[in-house]
């Protein structure tokens, strides 16, 4: 009953916020938008703007675990606020700062949704791809394309995963015998699932003989 109250209180705080945010950004009060989530996160989590931005996803995650349970509902809010903050800063033309709080919250929720966490306030797999929409104009860091790779593999979005799988190797971000070892797990898949996931099994075969002819031309 406490912890049902709890969660209860907490969404409607949190949905009068986001309110009161979005109306704050209606009117272009920008600087007063950024004080209200920055109280709510004082107020809630004894967090502030500065301090997410220095943490990663994994920090965050990690001081919203309490004896091996992660607070998802928690989490799941701070990745709303921080999205908001980040839609502000685009507001206000600050594109870096906005980059970098977008592509945080967008490994926020990737993270979430490998942990099949199911917060109250939103659904880390829509928050993702509505992310990935913002962010595909920008070319995103090394650590979340290999988030994104394990993300798309776990989603079956296996010809996405392979996309992401190239970019990584042209960029040198991906050694071969990780590259391998992809196209073997996908090969312990059912055939519906590879056509479903937009990569059939002739193309995860084909994929796994290129892999093999870069690394003997490497070789040579």
């Amino acid at each position: 009953m406490f912890q049902r109250d709890y969660l209860m209180r907490m969404i409607s705080q949190m949905t009068e916020a986001l309110g009161q945010v979005m109306g704050l950004r209606r009117e272009l009060k920008h600087v007063e938008a950024l004080l209200v989530i920055d109280e709510l996160l004082d107020k809630k989590f004894r967090l502030n703007g500065r301090l997410i931005r220095s943490l990663s996803e994994e920090d965050l995650i990690s001081m919203m675990t309490t004896s091996g349970v992660m607070e998802e509902d928690n989490l799941g809010a701070i990745a709303l606020l921080m999205k908001q903050e980040a839609e502000i800063y685009e507001e206000l033309g600050k594109e870096e700062a906005s980059f970098a709080l977008h592509v945080k919250c967008l490994q926020l929720v990737m993270r979430l949704s490998l942990r099949d966490a199911h917060p109250s306030l939103m659904n880390p797999v829509k928050e993702a791809y509505a992310l990935l929409d913002v962010l595909s104009p920008y070319e995103l860091p090394a650590a979340t394309k290999e988030l994104l790779m394990e993300w798309y593999e776990s989603q079956g979005r296996f010809d996405l995963a392979e996309n992401t799988l190239y970019e990584r190797i042209r960029q040198g971000g991906l050694m071969l015998s990780e590259a391998e070892a992809f196209y073997h797990r996908l090969l312990l898949q059912p055939d519906e699932r590879l056509v479903g996931g937009g990569l059939p099994r002739a193309e995860v075969i084909q994929g796994l003989a290129d892999l093999k002819v870069t690394q003997t031309t490497d070789s040579e």
